[in-house]
């Protein structure tokens, strides 16, 4: 039949994109605008093949072949396939399992079958030469493409090269149309400026008690070296660790408020601040009936926003953790009847209520950001996704203040 397919192994484009714009074959060295990629695969084939399209298969790798937030925004668009294989761990390496052997059999099926008379393969990886010979045998002509390497060289299996009936090259400026570098440091999204009360939150020291028990000096009873007035001993001299300033773990906490223990003396008037936050601050022993009284966002959504919300987050949201933030907090305020709850959870700053910010990290679970860590949300990512739950709150917070102020 006349017409074309493509199979693109995703690892293969975007580790070669990598390498070519990054100078590292890590894909989240990059940022993909995934719609403007299938548009560039599309007209490329078209117009290499001289045949219409017929449909794009996208062969990727998934932990427990569980569609990602790219995979949910490919496979609704048309003319798109989605076909996922495994992501495994090995030796501290992420590696594809099964998307090669996929890739062959569809390849092998879609020829035996006379589905298109042109097939593209966007791949570099040899244990797909058996598939690539049983389609010429079927009569389809194979064009075999390549992104640009880096160093100049081949990035592709040199039995792939010869065997294929063409071959063309995806330069820099042809990937660049869709993908770019992202720069280091920092998130995507710009983060906000901090509240001046934060500065000397940040800066508090950690107390001596909420050290680990490996930054504590240690005692030898056999051999003391002090006097029980801390006095050098006969022994030798006085070696103290310095007091170490960082983030006190639960298990630190805990040790805190151990019967008999006697913690060291803190910041004035200062206790731990939630999980979420860095340093010490006030806060009542118990969570205010305010924040108790705040509804959640499930609480507020109606089914028919929520077949909208589902929707936006597939076609719209990209998955950076600053912007998941953001379209959280812009749902919850847009449907709180009384505004007087914004007020409230302004007044809350910088601590998200308990019963908020736990459906906030479930809805960021959705984008994939307990992939590859352990099922845990990275520290610097819910770092973002506070912030960008707290800027969207400062916007409307001053959009709401204005008409007043004028």
């Amino acid at each position: 039949m006349d017409r074309c397919i493509v199979l693109v192994d995703a690892g293969y484009l975007l580790g070669a994109a990598a390498s070519l714009l990054a100078g590292e074959p890590s894909r989240s060295r990059i940022t993909v605008d995934h719609a403007a990629l299938i548009q560039g695969l599309r007209d490329r084939a078209e117009s290499d093949t001289q045949q219409p399209l017929l449909r794009i298969y996208w062969f990727d790798g998934a932990p427990d072949r569980v569609p990602q937030p790219e995979h949910r925004r490919l496979r609704v668009m048309p003319r798109v396939t989605v076909r996922l294989g495994a992501l495994t761990r090995s030796d501290g390496r992420w590696a594809q399992k099964g998307v090669d052997a996929a890739m062959h059999a569809e390849l092998t099926e879609l020829a035996r079958n006379r589905a298109c008379s042109d097939v593209v393969l966007v791949t570099g990886d040899g244990d797909l030469l058996p598939g690539m010979m049983a389609a010429k045998e079927h009569g389809v002509a194979v064009h075999l493409w390549a992104v640009q390497a880096a160093d100049g060289d081949y990035n592709q299996s040199e039995d792939l090269v010869a065997e294929a009936d063409e071959r063309r090259v995806l330069d820099r400026t042809w990937i660049t149309k869709a993908v770019r570098a992202k720069e280091l440091g920092g998130i995507c999204a710009p983060p906000p400026v901090p509240r001046p009360e934060i500065a000397a939150i940040l800066s508090a020291p950690l107390p001596e008690s909420a050290l680990s028990a490996a930054q504590r000096p240690v005692e030898a009873p056999e051999h003391p070296t002090t006097s029980a007035a801390g006095a050098p001993g006969q022994g030798g001299t006085d070696e103290r660790v310095p007091p170490a300033k960082g983030v006190p773990t639960p298990k630190d906490l805990a040790a805190l408020r151990a019967p008999g223990a006697h913690p060291a003396p803190q910041p004035a008037n200062a206790t731990l601040r939630w999980s979420s936050d860095k340093g010490w601050v006030d806060r009542p022993a118990a969570e205010p009936s305010e924040a108790a009284s705040l509804p959640t966002l499930a609480q507020l959504t109606t089914a028919e926003q929520r077949w909208a919300d589902r929707e936006e987050d597939i076609t719209t949201v990209g998955g950076d953790p600053y912007e998941v933030g953001q379209v959280f907090a812009r749902r919850w305020l847009e449907r709180l009847g009384d505004h007087g709850h914004l007020q409230k959870l302004s007044g809350m700053y910088p601590r998200i209520p308990h019963r908020v910010d736990g459906e906030l990290l479930r809805y960021a679970a959705r984008f994939g950001l307990l992939a590859h860590k352990d099922d845990q949300i990275d520290e610097h990512d819910r770092y973002a996704i506070r912030a960008g739950f707290w800027r969207e709150i400062d916007v409307r917070t001053a959009t709401e203040r204005t008409p007043a102020a004028e």
